[in-house]
Order: structure tokens, then sequence, then C-alpha cells
């Protein structure tokens, strides 16, 4: 967690935060230390800028999630859409 928080430049506190929200939920290493994908660390990187804006952070974690199923629909959309 400490590296994670160390590349994005926030707290550990912070990410512990979108967890709880239940907007990333990390791996758990064997010694239980947590674990970020790089697809996590992008999230918690787009919470950060909105927090840094002015949203709060149950507003932030849904507009994250409202724009991730946006983007997969699309995906879906145009898969669909080849012959």
């Amino acid at each position: 967690m400490g590296r994670a928080a160390e590349i994005l430049g926030v707290t550990p506190d912070f990410l512990r935060s979108l967890d709880e929200a239940k907007l990333i939920t990390p791996q758990r290493s064997p010694g239980g230390h947590r674990r970020y994908s790089r697809y996590q660390l992008r999230i918690a990187a787009r919470a950060r800028e909105m927090l840094d804006a002015g949203t709060a952070l149950e507003a932030a974690c849904r507009i994250i999630i409202l724009e991730d199923q946006l983007e997969e629909a699309r995906h879906i959309n145009a898969r669909l859409q080849k012959p």
C-alpha cells in the first residue's frame, strides 16, 4: 500500500478510504498486504483528481463507476457492430 500511495502522491489513508467506499478492492498478499493492479491505480488517481476538484467522495465513486460502465457498454456495442 505504501508504494501505491507513493506512486499516486496520496496517503495510505486515502487508499483505505477508496477500499471502504468499495470503489477498489485490492488483492491481498499472503502476509495480508494490499496489492493494487494498474487499473485500480488509475481509478484511484481519477478519484484523487475529482476530490481535488471539490467532488465529494461518494459522488466521485458513483461517477467513476458510471464512467467505467459506459466504457464497457461502448466496447460491447462496438464488438456487436462488427460483422
